[in-house]
């Protein structure tokens, strides 16, 4: 206690912030990243005039909360006002689309990750460019702005992502982290910038020449981890912390997408490595050897907080279907009279789903709450279907979630694994669907046939993570890369928990997905026939 006081009062501390789809969470540390203190908010995206968004008002009042949460911890379990840390840094959800005026005006709500409404602009890219440009994509969406001809195109002089807006309140520098810009713009490794080819390309596109866009004067700067990205301004200070008791002049690190936070929280930045976070939204990652032998719909191109190129499999469903389903068997225990908590909920479902049929009896779902690209859906519609002979029950049918929570993600990756033999040593987990061990982190290497290892660390999941770099960027020596910090400095005696795959369990599950994948008629059939 007398140390953490020490620590804090001196600023000795790092911080990390970050958005993600359900919760901004905001971790402080101490220089060897012992967490010491957190707040959170939480918060959900809206459709708005068929748009996934949050408002610049949630936003604000969001980060707020959360680092007024945060305040609050510190000054409860030690007595200490937060005044100053050593280093700061935020991160959030990637991708998505937060376009500016000249004078910082927003020209269009943002649109966020989850929207799949620039199919268009997906494909023309990508045949022009020759790199696979997914929906979610930055340029995806400013590219299908021009093509629709809207409105505010001409006035765009600025764009960035929901970390780098943050970032620009906060320090007034319009920078991004390399891993973040990557779900911009597709990246040049070798430069640790965007790919020049490629943005000569994108100008000399006719509609972009006619709407008068340069890509370049209107991309944030792109910055490699360990650079610095600027200071907290005296009016960042007071927006974070409209107390005005947190002090200007904290260096801030670059920041950062959730993709990339994921990775320095597992551990998972050096080639052979990968990492799966998963919960509203489900990603894999893993940091590649050499190039694909070709460009696939399914696969992004991403980039770690160093510049690395990552193979990413992205669905935008995960957990959403598999919540709801577990709050009606809540409110069915309320009916009578049964107030159960979320951990024995949660814990005594997905527990019964392991005794289920490895293949699930047959069951089939589709946890579509949003669109899906991999498997070409624009929309979705949550599903469950079974034919009249097929085993229902309670354990197939919470293992029949389980396991469709993860379908597009094993499609995505079959591809990755089987198709181009990437080597993948490992996957580190994080994220809520892992949160009852033994089942997801089960299910998990059942789908993808290959080691799931969860770290002790790895539920502080982004903010600490961007908190590590916060602290590698300030402490790191001369030529010391972000794999040899976190392999030397971070987690020298992490506790890890390793899952092997069961040869049964993957083949259940290879099974599942034949039928996941014959089914897809009847999730179309859904979307067209509901609207």
């Amino acid at each position: 206690m007398s140390d953490a006081k020490k620590v804090i009062a001196e600023g000795s501390t790092f911080l990390g912030i970050e958005f993600g789809s359900t919760r901004i969470k905001a971790v402080l540390t101490d220089k060897e990243y012992n967490s010491l203190a957190s707040g959170s908010f939480s918060w959900e995206n809206k459709l708005v005039d068929g748009i996934w968004t949050y408002g610049l008002d949630d936003i604000k009042e969001g980060v707020r909360a959360c680092y007024k949460g945060l305040k609050e911890d510190v000054k409860n379990k030690y007595g200490e006002d937060l005044t100053t840390v050593g280093a700061m840094g935020v991160s959030a959800m990637m991708h998505g689309y937060m376009a500016f005026d000249k004078d910082g005006n927003l020209l269009v709500p943002f649109r966020t990750w989850r929207n799949t409404i620039t199919e268009e602009a997906s494909e023309k890219l990508t045949e022009a460019l020759g790199f696979h440009i997914p929906q979610r994509w930055s340029i995806a969406h400013l590219y299908q702005a021009i093509l629709n001809k809207e409105e505010h195109v001409g006035k765009v002089a600025f764009f960035t992502t929901l970390a780098g807006y943050i970032h620009l309140l906060l320090t007034g520098e319009k920078v991004l982290g390399v891993g973040d810009a990557s779900g911009m713009f597709p990246i040049d490794s070798k430069t640790c910038d965007y790919n020049a080819e490629m943005l000569d390309t994108f100008d000399a596109l006719p509609e972009v020449k006619s709407a008068g866009i340069k890509i370049r004067d209107i991309l944030p700067k792109a910055l490699c981890a360990g650079e610095r990205a600027g200071s907290l301004t005296k009016e960042g200070a007071l927006f974070l912390d409209p107390e005005g008791t947190l002090k200007e002049g904290v260096p801030v690190c670059p920041p950062e997408g959730d993709a990339g936070t994921g990775m320095v929280a597992t551990n998972s930045v050096a080639k052979r490595t990968g990492n799966i976070s998963a919960g509203t939204s489900v990603f894999s990652m893993v940091v590649l050897e050499h190039d694909l032998s070709k460009a696939y719909p399914e696969l992004d191109i991403v980039t770690t907080p160093s510049g690395e190129q990552v193979a990413m499999v992205h669905c935008n469903n995960c957990t959403s279907d598999l919540n709801a389903w577990v709050s009606l068997f809540r409110e069915f225990a309320k009916t009578f009279g049964q107030d159960i908590s979320d951990d024995e909920l949660y814990g005594g479902l997905y527990r019964k789903a392991m005794e289920g049929d490895s293949d699930c009896g047959g069951l089939l779902a589709y946890n579509y709450f949003s669109g899906e690209s991999i498997t070409g859906f624009n929309e979705g519609r949550p599903l469950f279907v079974r034919k009249p002979d097929d085993k229902f029950n309670l354990s197939n049918f919470m293992r029949t979630h389980l396991y469709t929570a993860l379908g597009a993600l094993k499609l995505g990756n079959d591809i990755l694994i089987k198709e181009e033999k990437v080597k993948v040593d490992f996957f580190f987990g994080q994220g809520g669907f892992f949160k009852v061990r033994g089942v997801g982190d089960k299910v998990m290497a059942a789908a993808l046939g290959t080691t799931i290892k969860l770290m002790e660390t790895a539920g502080e999941g982004g903010p600490w993570g961007q908190a590590i770099l916060a602290g590698y960027m300030m402490q790191k020596q001369d030529g010391e890369s972000l794999e040899k910090y976190l392999s030397d400095k971070v987690f020298t005696n992490v506790s890890v928990e390793t899952c092997e795959p069961e040869e049964k369990d993957v083949k259940g599950f290879d099974e599942f997905i034949k039928n996941y994948s014959a089914g897809l008629a009847v999730e179309k059939a859904a979307v067209e026939a509901l609207r």
